[in-house]
């Protein structure tokens, strides 16, 4: 029997074609979500902000199992991401904290090599509050790092060490 449920699913795009495939799969009705950055392009004559895939050759969607064959036939799509040889599913608040960092200013940075386990700590104000992430120094700072599940990637965040505490 097919999975009637619907999941956010991460799959992985064409090089560059993350943009495409997120307007081909709307143009099908499927929801999705791609997680764009802003960032400050120079040329030798002028600079210009574009938005940017925060993570490259990634993109999110909203579907059941039924699906699956549909999202695969889109132009630019190249493959569902597996994790433990299942399809990779992505839990809804984690769908959700990542579209609130990015509604931030927050400089964020992901990182896609794994980061060893640190202390664990909930992030008791600013605009992270209530989210629940992992403690590591890098580059003599303080940082808070955000994993994402079943993807293998990490984003990398700054903020105030006071506003965090352990778990």
């Amino acid at each position: 029997m097919i999975d009637q449920n619907y999941r956010w699913y991460p799959v992985y795009t064409r090089s560059r074609a993350e943009k495409k495939a997120d307007d081909e799969l709307n143009r099908k009705g499927i929801s999705t979500y791609l997680p764009l950055k802003k960032t400050v392009k120079q040329w030798s004559d002028r600079k210009k902000i574009v938005e940017e895939p925060l993570i490259k050759s990634y993109l999110f969607v909203y579907i059941s199992a039924k699906e699956y064959a549909e999202v695969l036939m889109t132009n630019g799509i190249a493959r569902f991401v597996y994790f433990s040889g299942k399809v990779a599913s992505i839990p809804d608040q984690q769908i959700h904290d990542l579209k609130l960092l990015l509604a931030t200013d927050a400089d964020l940075a992901v990182i896609d090599y794994d980061i060893k386990t640190g202390e664990r700590v909930l992030i008791k104000a600013g605009p992270f509050k209530g989210m629940i992430a992992e403690l590591v120094s890098v580059q003599n700072k303080q940082r808070i790092i955000l994993r994402l599940q079943n993807m293998g990637y990490s984003i990398n965040i700054n903020t105030s060490i006071a506003f965090i505490e352990p778990i």
